[in-house]
């Protein structure tokens, strides 16, 4: 029988503003993650919601078919405007689809961008550390070097040295225990760094929170931003205390 913080079921939601450029490498990437769960750990059910937040490009049909016949995914669309809210949506969609006696501490939920892509071993490994102690994981990223200036790629890499037990919080690579993250008031309703204060909620209500280098997720490289101080306007700052002759 598994112990009472053994992780029974993951919940993954994945909040979108049209994303139709990136969001079908991320379901691909996704479903890959969550069939390797499968293969690893047959007694742990993964389910994962995309939250459709005011889409008006084609982000809805491209997510229809990439799920479709996949009892994993649901999807939902909301008008939020807000990647907090819809971050905070999805889990509670996902947590009201569990059975009433599943325990929270047995049910992890994480979330990553619709712009980012996953490695195929992101949910299991995240259910090792989960049942190794962790209430909540803080993963790396990086800017996907295809899409962005090399000058920029470089100056990224110089401050966010890949490691584990690094200092950085980002949404793209974050999961939690479903009991912490309700004791810790979910996510709040912002645009952005909803990701700072949620983390910043669990560390004061004294739950263990783990960094790691281990399931590092490839964002997109990006300098237009979708929310206000998100992680692409951080990335166009960088930019712009380059010399003017960096990258040609």
């Amino acid at each position: 029988m598994p112990g009472p913080l053994e992780i029974r079921s993951v919940a993954v939601v994945m909040p979108a503003h049209n994303e139709d450029q990136h969001i079908g490498r991320a379901l691909a990437a996704l479903k890959s993650s969550a069939d390797a769960l499968h293969c690893e750990r047959r007694d742990v059910e993964a389910r994962i919601v995309v939250v459709l937040d005011h889409c008006t490009d084609r982000s809805a049909e491209i997510v229809a078919a990439h799920t479709s016949g996949d009892a994993r995914f649901s999807v939902v669309n909301v008008k939020l405007r807000s990647t907090g809210a819809s971050r905070d949506y999805g889990f509670r969609t996902a947590l009201e689809s569990l059975p009433a006696d599943d325990a929270a501490a047995g049910i992890w939920l994480a979330t990553t961008d619709a712009d980012s892509a996953v490695p195929r071993h992101w949910l299991t490994r995240q259910v090792e550390l989960a049942n190794a102690g962790a209430d909540a994981l803080l993963g790396s990223v990086e800017p996907d070097p295809a899409d962005m200036d090399p000058a920029i790629h470089r100056r990224w890499m110089e401050l966010h040295p890949f490691r584990e037990d690094h200092q950085h919080i980002y949404g793209a690579n974050l999961g939690t225990r479903a009991s912490a993250y309700i004791s810790a008031g979910g996510f709040p309703s912002l645009r952005a760094h909803e990701d700072r204060v949620l983390v910043e909620r669990l560390r004061r209500r004294g739950f263990t929170v783990t960094a790691t280098d281990s399931i590092r997720v490839v964002t997109s490289g990006r300098t237009h931003s979708r929310a206000p101080e998100g992680f692409a306007s951080y990335l166009r700052s960088l930019a712009a205390e380059l010399p003017a002759t960096a990258g040609g």
